[in-house]
Parts: C-alpha cells; structure tokens; sequence
C-alpha cells in the first residue's frame, strides 16, 4: 500500500538501499523519511562485503557518507543496520526487519513507514515486508550509482579533478569531498585497476549477440574442521580468500571440471574413489549478483574428507597461496571474501545466525 506523507505520521521510517555511492536521488528519499517519523533506520546493504569496484566504501564509510550529507539537526535522528548480502530473499528480509525492529526499540503498535521507489527489478524487495506501509516515491531524476563508481574509477588519474567537478548535479558536495578526499587512500588505486580489468574482460563480451551467461564449479573441502582456501593470484578479487573453482570446460561434467579445478589450483590430488566417497553435496548458486563479471552460475561441491589430518597442499595455476581454514574461525574473515565464497561457506556450515 502506498500512502503520503501528508497524510499520516509514523514512529519509525526505514530506508533500504547500498548507496555506493551516496547521490541527489537517495538524499531525496531520505528526506522523505525524515518528514515522515521521528527517527530513521537506513539499512545499509552488502555491509561485510571485501572492497571491491562494485562495493569500494565500507558500511561505516557510507553511513559517514550519509551523515554529511544532512544537516546537524537530522543527524541524531538517523540509526544505520549493517545488512549483509545472504543471496536469499526470504532470510534477507528477515534480517532486514528483526534488525529495524531491534534498533528502533519496537513494541506493539510501532508503526512503521518503508520509503523508497520502484527503479527496477531488483527493487520488488520493497513488497517484501507486510505490516509497513510503503511510501513509494517516483524515480528522483537520472541519476544511477553504477555510472557515478564508473566515473570515479575510470578517471582514477589526472582526470579525478574534472570528474568530480562534473558530478555536482548529481551527488552531494559533502560526497564528492569525501570521494576526493578517499582517493588519497591506498585502496582507490587498487580498485580503480580492478575496474578497469574488469571493463576491459566485458568489452570483449561486448559483441555478442545475447548477454554472456557463465558456468563454474568450485570445491568445497573440508577435513579435519578446516575447509580448503586459496588467495586469488589475479583480477577480480587479487588477493582475496575464495573456494578452489574456475570456470567448465568443453567435454568436462561439472564434477570432472571441479576436481580439475582443484588439483590445478591447490595440488590436492586423491584417488578417485577417495574424492568420489567424499562427495557429499552438490549446490547451484546462481543469484544473478553473485558475480562482478556479469552471470555466472556455479556449481559448489561439498567434499568432506573425515577427521583425519588435512593434507599437503601447493597453490598453482591462478591461486597465489592455498590453506587449510579453521572452520570455525571462517565468519571473523567475512570481509576478505571474493565475491560471494563467504556466502557459499555460510550455506554450507551455517557460519551467521539466521534471524
């Protein structure tokens, strides 16, 4: 149901959205929830998420981001809930609504006000949450935070300067000094590299006469409590934990191709009737944002190795080192993740609570 402001007051107003980068269009919402209750939850999604070109500001930037935006008086009135990205929308939601209800200190009968607007699909998430009412607002102007991360990391040069005087009718001036002043940091150069691999991967997709869709496997191997990791040797994700995988190859089964992958990245190489009794599990991820490099759908495989002592291992290939994992100590490494592994060891073995 959508409502007007004008119409009802509400106790708790709730905005929901990544803003990587904080623009004219988001502050126009917030606005609106600020008018609308006395305090205002943002929720602040893909919040443990390791940097990246799509997610270069962690939670805590943006939230700072979102607070220079507002004038002093509203800042006291704002709270931010970290969300993090489950790739699962009922136990997203869940998160999303016990974490609102916790911050606001809600009781029966708080009403609550969801504001937001339609932009695409990826926006039906705001029908997701009966009991508030939803105040959807029209587009806020032309403005999308991809195109503006594509700016600030496509220009990461001479050009920085120029770009961000060109942003200024899109993004507030307290952002674009805290983007200037970001790009000091030493993450910026390593992102804006990044980003530029990743143009460079895309333009050559670019051709095609349907959008790419990927397929890879990856292996999941645990033994002895510990889970097999290697640190990505190359771009996207240079230098980030990931599950052993890569992507299938022509006359390759999805499970010939895993144990492929597996030898070639970390040298674990068992009998073949060895890895075939530790086959436990079989898992397709396939959000359609799991990847930065557009649709890609996996295939994880769960190998459990038994008690035993985990074996030697050596990184190859495109891994520039390979381990074994403490299992239990996988959820304080949440932001080193590439893409969506993290999530991938969470389905497997249960790493956050589920709300």
């Amino acid at each position: 149901m959508t409502t007007s402001i004008a119409a009802q007051q509400y106790d708790v107003s709730v905005c929901i959205g990544r803003f990587q980068t904080f623009h004219h269009g988001q502050l126009a919402l917030l606005h609106r929830a600020l008018a609308s209750a006395p305090l205002c939850i943002v929720a602040l999604g893909s919040a443990h998420q390791a940097r990246t070109p799509k997610n270069p500001f962690t939670w805590q930037e943006r939230a700072e981001m979102i607070r220079l935006a507002l004038p002093e008086a509203d800042r006291s009135r704002v709270r931010f809930l970290p969300v993090r990205d489950y790739y699962d929308q009922e136990r997203w939601v869940g998160a999303v609504r016990q974490g609102v209800i916790e911050l606001a200190g809600g009781t029966a009968g708080t009403s609550f006000v969801l504001v937001g607007h339609f932009k695409d699909a990826t926006s039906q998430y705001l029908e997701g949450f009966p009991g508030w009412t939803l105040d959807a607002l029209p587009l806020q102007g032309n403005i999308d935070a991809s195109a503006l991360r594509d700016a600030y990391f496509g220009n990461a040069g001479s050009a920085l300067d120029a770009t961000l005087a060109a942003l200024v009718s899109q993004a507030p001036a307290s952002t674009l000094e805290f983007l200037r002043a970001w790009a000091a940091l030493p993450y910026f150069q390593q992102l804006a590299q990044e980003w530029d691999n990743l143009r460079q991967e895309k333009a050559r997709w670019a051709g095609s006469p349907y959008p790419p869709v990927f397929v890879t496997v990856d292996a999941v191997v645990q033994c002895g409590g510990c889970v097999l990791l290697i640190r990505r040797g190359y771009a996207p994700g240079k230098g980030l934990l990931a599950v052993p995988g890569g992507f299938i190859e022509q006359r390759e089964t999805v499970y010939q191709s895993a144990l492929r992958e597996l030898m070639e990245e970390t040298g674990l190489q068992l009998l073949e009737g060895d890895m075939h009794h530790a086959l436990k599990a079989v898992h397709v991820f396939d959000h359609p944002d799991r990847s930065q490099r557009g649709r890609v759908i996996t295939h994880a495989h769960l190998f459990d190795l038994g008690s035993r002592r985990p074996p030697e291992v050596l990184a190859a290939d495109d891994a520039a080192s390979a381990e074994w994992v403490p299992i239990e100590k996988l959820a304080g490494l949440e932001d080193q993740f590439h893409d969506d592994h993290f999530h991938m060891l969470d389905f497997f073995f249960s790493l956050t609570p589920r709300p």
